[in-house]
């Protein structure tokens, strides 16, 4: 089989999760959609929304942390915004994608005014989320384009093809069209812009449209992994067909890292060592580390920025013992106190030759009485290698919970993804 029919044949058939995958997608999805309703708060959140409410007509599908609901294609749009635009969303570190955040976002509309099992509803999850994680792993070039926003509108597209009703047979062109609408390169990242979550927001809503446009009888490219101008050969270096080819005998839902802070996972390891008594930082990092988070402190910086600058982000840990969204702000960024802070911080270029890598990270620390300290991290606070504990999750998921904009309701996962017509 090539890498294209063992992927649409994962994508449409059947589908038994192993207990441990059933289990860490529950984790996830739970995960996702708390930092979502965080982000309901975040800057440009609510010119998003605003943008949304004028796409389409009728309200169906309700926007995660807030009493509003928007048409399917605008809420996708909005919840996608949402769950990326803190950097507090999970992230698979191999893949280099937060496979979950577009399939999320996608399948709470394409699930709504649907009478979606629950379990066919997690099961798609988890197919969205295993087809983007592979299509990370199967790369092997540096980052061009968003993988986040690329891998994951595939998985997207498919997750919400199994819900739809289509045919397994139409699945190619659900492939073919959410190839044909793949956007978002890595500018948006180096320049810390909002445009980041928004390619994610845009994913979202191309994985609806790729499955409306099926269902209203349009066809699409069928070649749209390894073609001449398929995903491979023009987004992502690589061949897929051995990620492909172990879809659903090698489960790497399990394989995700869920982020304790909402700052750019390359930031993790670092954040995790430090506290208010040391007097300097010295980091030893793979080159995709320095490139994501190693960007200097700069006058007038976004917040966007800002959750991306290793520096800031140290001087918040050593000051607040976490990083709370609510302290990105041009107060914070103008602080000369926080900034001396981060100036303790040396970020050094380790000569990984993995483009792709985020760990092994090692570190130097010296004290405020003198002593030095040597530390590596193997696995990131968060991986699955280094759990966050019980306690800490639900820790994390009140605290993004208590920063809806309006009231969030406390329910099961699945509950939230299969549709209600509440607030989210």
């Amino acid at each position: 089989m090539t890498a294209t029919a063992d992927l649409l044949a994962f994508a449409s058939g059947p589908i038994r999760l192993p207990a441990a995958v059933r289990a860490a997608a529950l984790m996830l999805l739970d995960d996702t959609l708390a930092v979502g309703v965080a982000g309901s708060t975040a800057p440009g959140a609510d010119a998003v929304l605003a943008a949304a409410q004028g796409w389409g007509r009728g309200e169906a599908v309700p926007i995660l942390g807030r009493a509003t609901h928007l048409p399917a294609a605008g809420a996708a749009f909005v919840n996608g915004y949402q769950i990326h635009c803190l950097e507090w969303d999970a992230v698979h570190e191999a893949a280099v994608v937060h496979a979950i955040s577009v399939v999320t976002a996608a399948l709470l509309s394409a699930c709504h005014g649907r009478a979606v099992d629950r379990e066919d509803a997690l099961a798609a999850l988890v197919v969205g989320v295993e087809i983007a994680c592979a299509l990370g792993v199967a790369a092997t070039g540096p980052l061009r384009f968003f993988r986040p926003a690329t891998a994951g509108l595939i998985g997207a597209a498919l997750a919400c093809a199994r819900v739809s009703g289509l045919p397994a047979a139409r699945f190619a062109d659900v492939l073919g069209l959410a190839h044909a609408q793949c956007a978002g390169t890595m500018q948006a990242h180096v320049e810390g812009s909002l445009a980041l979550p928004l390619q994610v927001a845009a994913a979202a809503r191309a994985a609806i449209t790729a499955v409306g446009l099926v269902g209203a009888g349009l066809a699409g490219p069928h070649d749209a992994l390894a073609g001449p101008f398929g995903y491979f050969p023009l987004f992502d270096d690589g061949d897929p067909a051995a990620a492909m080819a172990t879809l659903g005998t090698v489960w790497r839902t399990a394989e995700i890292s869920i982020k304790p802070w909402p700052s750019g996972r390359a930031s993790h390891a670092t954040l995790s060592v430090i506290g208010a008594d040391v007097a300097a930082i010295e980091a030893r990092v793979p080159p995709l580390i320095a490139r994501l988070v190693g960007r200097p402190w700069q006058d007038g910086m976004t917040t966007a920025y800002a959750r991306l600058c290793l520096p800031f982000l140290v001087a918040l840990m050593m000051t607040d013992g976490r990083i709370d969204p609510r302290r990105f702000t041009p107060d914070s960024f103008a602080d000369p106190a926080l900034r001396a802070l981060g100036a303790r911080l040396t970020v050094i270029v380790d000569g990984n030759p993995d483009p792709n890598a985020l760990a092994p990270q090692s570190f130097t620390l010296t004290m405020a009485d003198g002593s030095r300290w040597d530390v590596t991290v193997q696995a990131t606070l968060g991986s699955p290698a280094n759990a966050l504990a019980p306690a800490a999750h639900a820790e994390k998921l009140a605290f993004a919970r208590g920063l809806a904009a309006s009231a969030a309701l406390t329910l099961d996962p699945l509950t939230l993804l299969t549709g209600i017509a509440a607030t989210l």
